[in-house]
């Protein structure tokens, strides 16, 4: 192989796509004095032009991904103890605002080879007690939506969808975020477009709308008659500054999708018949949109599995993730030992034994996953070049692994 080649990373600019066109949103913001979005244009603006390009009815801008979930559970208002199924391969933030809303999050297992929740894994979860559905889109590939939304809508229970990592991925003709009651995004550093942080809700319901505005400003009732601060909520709103670098990066989102998508089936293409490897697959009426490009590793054909093939990828400067989360979320602290306002273990201390009970055998899916799965960095300014030493490398390093001359001659 020829010499390492430098990756563009999400983590700087040499993978983002800023430009003179958020510098001269940030101008104008800036000159104008005016940061806070509820005096603001630029906030408003971005909320109307994103509810638009996903079709939604409504549209609300927050301070995080985290906040988006925050929102969308506030906004059904759960009792303390119902609960709130969601997956065991997420981020922590998007299962927090489950428990400051005094729920409980109830993990349904994943398929072991998309990673994500399914009907089946869902509806083993369901109880009396259950008020909601939270469905992660992994690594943008489409949870089974028609499924999913079946089985919620034969139970009444509100699905949210958490398409943090999946713009513009659609399930037949609809796009993820507008298929359930709810869609929360993220604009955090690393997701397809970006303001460092920051989060949108979207729904088609006008009653969940006005509630999750109300969250966004601690349940004030801006233009109402008589405002007043209706119930318990926080501060989340974005300010002018990131509404500015979001309507200029919402303007590139159709092309930061394009060129993930084209540049994920080169790779796609390039790895077929390397032993040992299995690339990310799509429904058929899916579209993936790709956060990042996953792996599934059998270590009965490469010696050492994801570990020793990611250490290989990563002595070519590829700064691959075997596993993506160490553990299932269950098994973080905060969860395994109910660590949440102050010694009370509060609500924790409402759910049935059944709700809490984190056997590995009720998760097979999800550590076979975690076991498997090596996750490539991944965005938009990968180029065919890019593409090509992605290949090579892991060709040569299954070669190196397996002693299996078939990898490399397979390019």
């Amino acid at each position: 192989m020829v010499g390492k080649i430098a990756l563009p990373s999400d983590q700087d600019a040499s993978g983002r796509t800023f430009g003179q066109e958020e510098l001269e949103a940030l101008r104008q913001c800036l000159e104008s004095g005016t940061l806070t979005s509820t005096k603001g244009a630029f906030v408003r603006t971005l909320e109307t032009e994103f509810a638009a390009k996903l079709g939604a009815r409504f549209a609300y801008a927050c301070s995080s991904g985290t906040a988006a979930v925050h929102c969308a559970i506030a906004a059904l208002n759960p009792e303390p103890g119902d609960e709130i199924i969601t997956t065991s391969i997420t981020d922590m933030g998007a299962l927090t605002p489950i428990i400051y809303q005094g729920a409980i999050p109830v993990f349904a297992d994943v398929d072991p080879c998309t990673f994500n929740v399914t009907a089946k894994t869902i509806a083993a979860c369901i109880s009396e007690r259950t008020r909601a559905i939270v469905v992660t889109h992994l690594f943008g590939n489409p949870c089974e939506m028609n499924a999913i939304m079946e089985l919620a809508k034969s139970r009444n229970i509100p699905v949210i969808e958490d398409c943090a990592q999946a713009f513009l991925a659609t399930c037949g003709d609809q796009y993820v975020g507008t298929i359930g009651s709810i869609g929360c995004f993220s604009l955090q550093q690393g997701k397809h477009i970006t303001t460092g942080e920051g989060g949108i809700v979207v729904t088609n319901d006008e009653a969940l709308a006005r509630r999750m505005y109300l969250y966004i400003n601690k349940a004030w009732g801006y233009g109402d008659a008589k405002p007043d601060h209706y119930f318990i909520a926080l501060n989340y709103r974005m300010s002018e500054i990131q509404g500015a670098v979001a309507l200029a990066q919402l303007k590139k989102l159709d092309g930061v999708v394009a060129s993930r998508m084209r540049t994920a089936n080169a790779l796609t293409a390039r790895l077929q018949g390397t032993p040992g490897i299995a690339m990310p697959t799509a429904a058929a009426d899916a579209v993936h949109t790709w956060w990042k490009y996953c792996l599934r590793v059998d270590e009965t054909v490469i010696p050492g599995g994801t570990v020793a093939l990611g250490a290989a990828l990563r002595d070519s400067g590829i700064l691959c993730a075997p596993r993506y989360i160490q553990k299932p979320a269950f098994c973080c602290q905060v969860i395994r030992d109910q660590c949440t306002f102050g010694n009370s273990r509060w609500p924790f201390t409402l759910a049935r034994p059944e709700a809490v009970d984190y056997s590995r055998s009720r998760f097979e899916g999800t550590w076979n996953a975690l076991e498997h799965i090596l996750v490539l960095p991944w965005n938009e300014k990968y180029t065919d070049e890019h593409i090509d030493y992605l290949a090579n490398s892991i060709r040569e390093a299954v070669t190196a692994l397996t002693g299996c001359s078939e990898a490399v001659a397979a390019r």
